[in-house]
Order: C-alpha cells, then sequence, then structure tokens
C-alpha cells in the first residue's frame, strides 16, 4: 500500500515538473510581435528557400517565410508568402531580392527601399499586397552566363592570335628595338650633359644680369608712371574750367567774331573805295592820254586846236587882222 502512495506520489511529481517545463517553454518561446502578410512572384528559381526563412529588411530580421507554391494568378510563377513585423515601414517602392547565406547557402529574403516613394504599403491579410522580387546577384550571373562564357572564347581566341609564333617574333623584335632606343637615348642624354654644362654655368651670371636688368626696367617704368602721371595733371589743368582750352576757345569766338564784323562792315567799304579808286584811274588815264595827244590844251585849255603852219587851215596873223 505504501509502494503504491509512493508510486503516485512520484507520478504526481513527474507530470507536475514536465507541466511546469512545457509552460516555461511555451512562455519563452511565445511571440506576441503582430505580422501582416504579403505576397512575392518571381518567374526565377527560388532554390535553397525553405518556409521559415529568414526575411530581412536592411539587415534586420523582420519575418519569416509563411509558405512557398506556385502563383495562381500567374502561370509558371513561383508565390513567397511572408510575414512582416507591422513596425517595418514599407512604402510601394520596397522592393525584395533572394540572397543567400554565407558558408550554410541557405537562402533568406532581403527587402529594401530607395526611397523612391513615401506612400506607405498598406498591409491586407485576406488579399496580401505584393512586393516586387528583383533578381539576385547570382541569377543575374546564370542569365548572363552564356554571354560571358561567348566573350571568353573569342577573349581566348584573340590572345591565342596574338601570343602566335609570328607575333612572338615581331614583340621579340620591337622589345629589342627598344631597346636600342633606350641606349640611344642615354648617350644622348650624355651627350646633353656634356654640352650643357658650361650653359649651367653659366646661368647664374646670366640670372644676376637679368636681375639688374628687371630692376633697371622696375625704374624705368616708375620714371613713365610719373611721366604718366604729370601728363594727367596737365592734361586735367587744360580741361579744367577757365583753363587754357576755355580761354583759346573763347578766344576763337572773339575772332570768329572779329572776321564776321569784318565782312559785314568793312570789307564792303573797302569795295566801294576801291572802285572809287579804279575810276579816279580812269579819269586819270583818260586825262594823260588827251595831255599826249593835245599838250596845247595845258595852255589853251580843252578847246580846238589851231592849226599851225604848214598844217591844213592854217591863216597867218595878217590875214585874220585884214579881213575885218
Amino acid at each position: 500500500m505504501e509502494n503504491k502512495a509512493h508510486a503516485m506520489a512520484a507520478g504526481v511529481f513527474v507530470l507536475g515538473l514536465v507541466a511546469v517545463l512545457v509552460a516555461l517553454v511555451v512562455w519563452l518561446t511565445r511571440d506576441d510581435t503582430v505580422r501582416n502578410i504579403y505576397e512575392l512572384s518571381t518567374r526565377d528559381p527560388v532554390s535553397g528557400l525553405q518556409p521559415q526563412a529568414m526575411v530581412r529588411y536592411r539587415g534586420i530580421a523582420v519575418g519569416k517565410v509563411a509558405s512557398i507554391d506556385f502563383d495562381p494568378k500567374v502561370k509558371g510563377n513561383v508565390r513567397v508568402r511572408i510575414t512582416v513585423d507591422e513596425r517595418v515601414p514599407l512604402t510601394t517602392s520596397t522592393f525584395a531580392t533572394l540572397s543567400y547565406q554565407g558558408v550554410t547557402g541557405l537562402a533568406f529574403i532581403a527587402l529594401d527601399d530607395k526611397g523612391e516613394s513615401q506612400v506607405a504599403l498598406t498591409p491586407d491579410n485576406q488579399n496580401p499586397p505584393r512586393i516586387p522580387l528583383k533578381p539576385s546577384l547570382l541569377s543575374q550571373l546564370q542569365d548572363r552566363g552564356e554571354a560571358i562564357i561567348g566573350r571568353v572564347e573569342e577573349a581566348t581566341k584573340r590572345i591565342n592570335t596574338l601570343l602566335a609564333e609570328d607575333n612572338q617574333k615581331r614583340i621579340a623584335d620591337t622589345l629589342e628595338n627598344i631597346s636600342q632606343a633606350a641606349a640611344s637615348a642615354n648617350q644622348l642624354t650624355k651627350s646633353l650633359e656634356t654640352n650643357l654644362n658650361p650653359t649651367l654655368k653659366a646661368l647664374p651670371q646670366l640670372v644676376d644680369r637679368t636681375k639688374d636688368t628687371m630692376v633697371s626696367v622696375k625704374g624705368a617704368a616708375g620714371d613713365v608712371s610719373r611721366v604718366a602721371k604729370n601728363l594727367n595733371n596737365t592734361v586735367v589743368r587744360l580741361n579744367a574750367q577757365d583753363g587754357p582750352l576755355d580761354r583759346l576757345g573763347d578766344g576763337t569766338k572773339s575772332l570768329s567774331q572779329a572776321v564776321e564784323s569784318f565782312n559785314n562792315a568793312t570789307l564792303p567799304r573797302l569795295n566801294r573805295v576801291a572802285d572809287d579808286t579804279s575810276r579816279a584811274v580812269r579819269r586819270l588815264g583818260r586825262a594823260a592820254d588827251n595831255i599826249n595827244d593835245n599838250p596845247q590844251s595845258l595852255l589853251f585849255g580843252s578847246g580846238g586846236v589851231v592849226a599851225g603852219p604848214g598844217e591844213p587851215g592854217f591863216t597867218s596873223p595878217a590875214e585874220s587882222s585884214a579881213q575885218p
């Protein structure tokens, strides 16, 4: 009877201990985080991705993969449902990529956002919104693998052609020519050094002379500056009010007025005097001509000329006295 009582007590103790452990495990593993459902659809393979795989937003674990199946809306695509913490700032420009962990090679969903949109992605667990799943780097390499291999083959063929025997000989000849050119350049450098040494030695003296010349030029520049300053002052004085230029202008104006007065008053008078003088000269000329023709006119006046002996019309004084 006592053995049954001990066995009963031991069984109750074990059951109680198991219940406490289960409750502790449930309490420690409980998850009160509210998550929303989103869908991803892609035509690329999702090898390595399993349900309960991690979902990370910029490296932070924010959810898990809920399920993986075929997309009923797009034939041939794979649909991946994920649950994401509601605190994650998902927007309409958020996208997903399939990434792989380093050593294990297990795949997980990486969410990212370029900040192209500030509109929040509205969750709807009945009709989950879709986040675009962009090809990963590995998928891009797989898609471009054939093109890369073709280019590698083409490059290999070109390298083989370049390394043919004829080309190798040409390359060797080219290297030999380069070596000879380098030797010639070394000889030319030595020759230049030999010829330039006297010139290099004379350079300090030339530099000193150049400095002296620059000092002289600087002094001449100072003199030119002073001359220019004096010339500027002279020009300012000439252009000053009541200065020489203004006085010269006034004198020119007075001269112009005098010339105008001479033309208007004095010149007509001179013209009249000249006319009177011309008439007097003509009269004097006519008088001289009359005296030359009849000198007696100086004694007898300007009457008729009496004919002399031997001239027609001459009468003696006796005859003239007898006639009366």
